[in-house]
């Protein structure tokens, strides 16, 4: 006890602020930049002037669309703040930025409601071991008790929430903070530092309680402290803090303070303990296993400034880099650094170089991406970090612009948009449909809202089309002659097909039965090849599949046969013969699981069946305490805009994986209205 933490960590510091949506992170990025002199006042985000509102998307929604960078100096220590956005649409921002980060701040609020938001936050962080602490945010608004609060969270922690401060109340209004191991009362001012005060005689009871609580739980890692709390000796305050720093660091606890974003109240503790406890760049590179990676970076994000160019925001985990250094990715791709910026939300400060543990803009790295390891120098780094597998898209739009003239516009323009936002899909279909495909409805409107802000784009959006295609029930056989004279060299073809359905999932398969050279050889690849021209679109416009074509008669001309006219002959054998075979729509049916909170199970099987799907049954989501796994069949014309009315229904965490599995019949009053409206279209 007393060395485990080694002494606290100097040097700059890189902290991710994350939490649930609307849980203040924000409000609290604001309060502590104004607390450590960055900004001269605390926006709000009704206000629309806050350092985290940098583009008009996040200023139009009232939300955090994407990762905000502050750099700030506290008690003479460099510290730069990533504020991450807490929607679960736009929670990929948060992945590149916790790569590089040593500490994350999670801000949570006492609302049962927002647990499994909280829960898919903590998780993500297990996955990466990085430490955290939380700050338990909008206590004064709370009639809970913390302790009360803390049990209703501790489900979405594997790690234990240690209380390391309690409310100071009077007349039942929280007026500040009791801290537990400095054993000592602060009275919040608003935006202003706290007022030291003797903790009040009727709070005594209730600190001792909660202090030896903490210390409890301190000593199931300090067999030292255990014995001292046996012997009822009071540890020595160091040796607490020590230990509060060790055990935060080794994932052990998750500390939690209180406080009031809103009203800047806790703001100073906060600051005080991430300065003291949280990790620096070499414990963040050991954590990462780069210890000996030489110069390095990490790509956080990436940022196209509509007159500097592109941005690629890193942080420098080893080593140094300054202006005119080469950067090189693990696979070559390489630049060279034109400008050095540190980062204030929208605001850039030109600086000549970075140092170990600094996190920076560099500019003009073209070839660099986020999520990118990358050295200074020629050389590629040695070791990369391994990137968090990308979350599948749950949403899908098709789009084209208002002006015809604006599709080359509109293709380079998306390009950027998807180096800034790597989870963004775009494809490119044969249709002629540009396709975006991202994490729900909002990240796909703010994806349009962009294009329009930032590069002058309207782009019109519809749903994407569905994959239909066509088969046949029955057989058939079909002459098909094609015969042309028209002076000279004519065209003759002349062809028997004989049709049949093949079990669903067949494919194609084609055949020739010719005797006697009724059909010559060298023609009868010509048949097939008219034959799969027509299948790319049956009498109902839509591909057909499952049908096998025997070729088994015909006849052909010395001088006027063609491939060419066998191809014509096929076509028209086809085109014949197809109305006669009760051809039939299929549409792909998905297999699908839904990944919900086990309180939101009923809502979420009442929902499916409702777009015609079939539950093939539920059961609890392996290693997810409260969650469950909702598996079904279900059209993929029904799965479009689910996602929607999935997260109405489980407070926006719900999800989902969908897989094809196969075709099926489409019958009925759909099938009339797919048909119909594949007509209008071709009209």
């Amino acid at each position: 006890m007393g060395n485990r933490a080694g002494g606290r960590r100097t040097g700059p510091k890189c902290i991710a602020i994350v939490g649930p949506f609307a849980s203040g992170k924000t409000t609290l990025l604001e309060a502590l930049l104004a607390r450590t002199g960055a900004i001269q006042r605390q926006s709000t985000i009704t206000s629309g002037s806050t350092v985290g509102d940098a583009s008009p998307e996040a200023r139009a929604h009232q939300m955090s669309v994407e990762a905000t960078f502050a750099a700030t100096e506290f008690m003479g220590e460099s510290m730069t703040f990533v504020d991450c956005p807490g929607s679960i649409e736009f929670a990929h921002e948060a992945d590149p930025v916790l790569a590089a980060c040593d500490l994350a701040v999670v801000v949570a609020e006492p609302d049962p409601k927002k647990i499994p938001a909280l829960q898919l936050i903590m998780r993500r962080l297990d996955e990466i071991g990085l430490p955290r602490m939380l700050f338990l945010n909008k206590v004064d608004k709370s009639a809970e008790g913390v302790r009360d609060t803390l049990k209703m969270l501790q489900p979405a922690s594997t790690a234990p929430l240690l209380l390391r401060q309690i409310p100071l109340r009077k007349n039942g209004i929280v007026v500040g903070s009791i801290d537990l191991a400095l054993e000592r009362a602060y009275v919040w001012r608003e935006h202003a530092e706290s007022e030291i005060a003797p903790i009040p005689d009727d709070d005594r009871a209730r600190e001792i309680e909660a202090r030896f609580s903490m210390l409890e739980r301190l000593a199931d890692h300090d067999d030292l402290l255990m014995e001292q709390l046996l012997e009822e000796i009071d540890p020595p305050r160091d040796e607490i803090f020590d230990d509060l720093s060790a055990d935060l660091r080794e994932g052990a606890v998750v500390p939690v303070l209180i406080g009031s974003a809103e009203h800047g109240n806790g703001i100073l503790r906060l600051l005080k303990a991430i300065r003291h406890d949280a990790p620096d760049v070499s414990v963040t590179r050991r954590r990462l296993g780069l210890e000996d990676a030489g110069s390095h970076l990490q790509v956080m994000k990436t940022i196209h400034t509509p007159h500097g160019g592109k941005l690629s925001v890193a942080r420098v985990m080893a080593g140094s880099v300054a202006d005119g250094t080469d950067i090189t990715a693990t696979d070559g791709r390489s630049g060279r650094v034109s400008g050095l910026y540190r980062l204030l939300g929208r605001d850039q400060t030109r600086i000549a170089s970075a140092d170990e543990g600094t996190t920076v803009a560099l500019g003009k790295l073209d070839d660099l991406r986020t999520g990118d390891t990358a050295a200074a120098g020629k050389a590629p780094p040695a070791t990369a970090l391994r990137p968090r597998p990308a979350s599948e898209p749950v949403y899908a739009l098709a789009l084209r612009p208002r002006e015809r003239k604006d599709e080359v516009k509109m293709s380079v323009a998306l390009h950027r948009i998807a180096e800034e936002d790597p989870s963004l899909s775009i494809e490119h279909k044969e249709t002629g449909e540009t396709v975006i495909s991202g994490h729900g409805e909002m990240h796909l409107r703010v994806t349009v809202e962009r294009l329009e802000s930032k590069y002058q784009i309207v782009a019109e959006t519809a749903r994407p089309g569905v994959p239909y295609a066509e088969t046949i029930r029955k057989s058939a056989t079909q002459r098909g002659r094609h015969k042309k004279q028209s002076g000279g060299h004519g065209q003759f073809g002349d062809v028997v097909l004989e049709i049949r359905p093949l079990p669903r999932g067949a494919g194609f398969e084609f055949t020739d039965t010719i005797t006697g050279g009724v059909v010559p050889k060298q023609y009868i690849p010509s048949v097939e090849a008219g034959v799969r021209d027509f299948l790319k679109a049956g009498s109902l416009g839509f591909p057909l599949v499952d049908l096998a074509v025997n070729l088994s008669d015909g006849s052909f001309h010395a001088v006027d046969s063609s491939d060419m006219a066998f191809q014509m002959a096929a076509r028209l054998a086809m085109r014949e013969a197809i109305s006669s075979c009760a051809p039939v729509i299929l549409e792909p049916i998905m297999r699908i699981e839904v990944f919900t909170p086990s309180d939101a199970t009923a809502r979420v099987t009442a929902i499916l069946p409702q777009r015609r799907g079939q539950i093939l049954g539920f059961d609890a989501r392996p290693g997810w305490n409260g969650w469950d796994v909702v598996e079904a069949m279900m059209p993929q014309a029904e799965i479009g805009d689910l996602i929607v009315e999935l997260r109405s229904a489980t407070a926006g965490v719900a999800t989902y994986r969908a897989t094809f599995d196969h075709m099926a019949e489409l019958t009925g009053r759909q099938a009339d209205e797919v048909a119909n409206a594949r007509a209008s279209k071709a009209a």
